[in-house]
């Protein structure tokens, strides 16, 4: 299967739908966010994964420990391939999602680490004096230690956090641009071939794909990348 991973940032259900007829199961997986779910709800991610896809629930869950779990429970109930939850909550929220999600065909669950719109500026505003490489370590390795199946982290750090966490924890990254593409809102970014030499598992592709006149032909061009 494909490492890549569409991010479908769409406002609506029949523009989500118009893209994903466009695509191959066999040549991508989907991501749906918090943006998409919250306007279309659950009855989008069946729809994703009775058409084949494998589908990424990308909502960050961040509450008290049993909420969290509770919520890890339902999204698995839609057949998603994988979730996350948000490390920021510490943990013993990880290890009750990670309770929640232990039968053996349950998704995959990861934590966000940092945001790839983060930087030094912005964790000096919240008070946070780590640069975002410690912050990030320290994190995966709370991840790591509550069970969890690996962490959404920037492509920058993939290489340290392999080397770190091992070969069989998951680093899933978002910030994957093109050659040619703008940097948009992510600051911390990376071509899809660097970040599988780096050590990322899965690349989460948004506008590069979505905003493409030929999505398929993207596609193909990258997996051929990185393959």
């Amino acid at each position: 299967m494909s490492k890549i991973i569409v991010a479908l940032d769409f406002p609506d259900e029949k523009s989500t739908l118009q893209l994903v007829e466009q695509l191959d199961p066999g040549m991508c997986r989907l991501k749906v966010g918090k943006e998409l779910f919250t306007r279309c709800g659950p009855n989008l991610v069946r729809q994703l994964v009775t058409n084949g896809f494998d589908v990424f629930l990308d909502l960050k869950f961040h509450d008290i420990p049993h909420t969290v779990a509770r919520a890890c429970e339902a999204a698995a109930e839609l057949g998603v391939w994988m979730m996350n939850v948000h490390s920021l909550g510490g943990l013993a929220m990880m290890q009750a999602a990670r309770s929640a999600l232990d039968d053996d065909n349950a998704p995959l669950l990861i934590a966000v680490t940092l945001l790839t719109s983060s930087g030094e500026k912005e964790l000096a505003d919240i008070g946070v004096q780590q640069t975002p490489e410690a912050l990030v370590k320290n994190l995966a390795k709370l991840a790591q230690q509550a069970g969890l199946d690996g962490v959404v982290c920037s492509a920058l750090e993939a290489s340290v956090l392999k080397q770190q966490c091992g070969k069989d924890f998951l680093l899933v990254t978002p910030g994957i641009r093109l050659k040619d593409n703008s940097v948009d809102d992510q600051q911390r970014v990376m071509t899809p071939e660097k970040a599988v030499a780096n050590g990322s598992d899965y690349l989460v592709i948004g506008r590069p794909v979505t905003q493409a006149e030929h999505p398929i032909e993207v596609l193909q061009l990258i997996n051929k990348k990185i393959s």
